[in-house]
């Protein structure tokens, strides 16, 4: 069974939604649930806030840090996590954000933080290390990992 199978599976026998908020991936996440089968059944949407000001504004991440941080740690992939279970009334939220690219900001590393909350709580957070060189792939990989991340949480809470 797929990824994707077994998270509508789960979502759907459980009655239960998730929303995304996504950056670096830049709506691979959005996509991917999308393209499953039933979503409308379990997905309540997704933003895709690439900036300070609207991560701030619609997930509401305490500002002053995400600047020093320029919007990449785990407490920024939690609040945005958090952040989504609000902005779209759904029990889970899934959040990533972080580099594709080497750039000054990340000390040339390329590198990303997921955070996965059910509602308020924060249920995992995680950086990500990209080993690949191609910005599309890193994309896709960084969405293909929170997604294994959120449907090994959704295994747990349904023990």
């Amino acid at each position: 069974m797929s990824l994707l199978t077994s998270l509508r599976d789960g979502l759907i026998r459980s009655g239960q939604t998730v929303a995304v908020a996504e950056s670096a991936t830049g709506g691979a996440l959005q996509s991917a649930i999308v393209a499953t089968p039933d979503a409308m059944r379990f997905f309540q949407g997704g933003i895709t806030a690439y900036n300070l000001g609207q991560k701030s504004r619609h997930l509401h991440i305490e500002p002053i840090h995400a600047q020093e941080v320029n919007c990449v740690s785990e407490r920024v992939a939690a609040e945005m996590a958090a952040g989504a279970c609000r902005l779209f009334r759904s029990d889970w939220g899934i959040s990533i954000t972080g580099y594709v690219t080497p750039v000054p900001e990340s000390g040339n590393k390329v590198f990303a933080w997921y955070g996965i909350a059910k509602g308020e709580n924060i249920v995992e957070s995680r950086r990500l290390d990209a080993l690949d060189e191609d910005p599309e792939h890193i994309r896709h990989w960084y969405a293909e990992k929170s997604l294994e991340a959120f449907l090994a949480c959704l295994k747990r809470a349904g023990k």
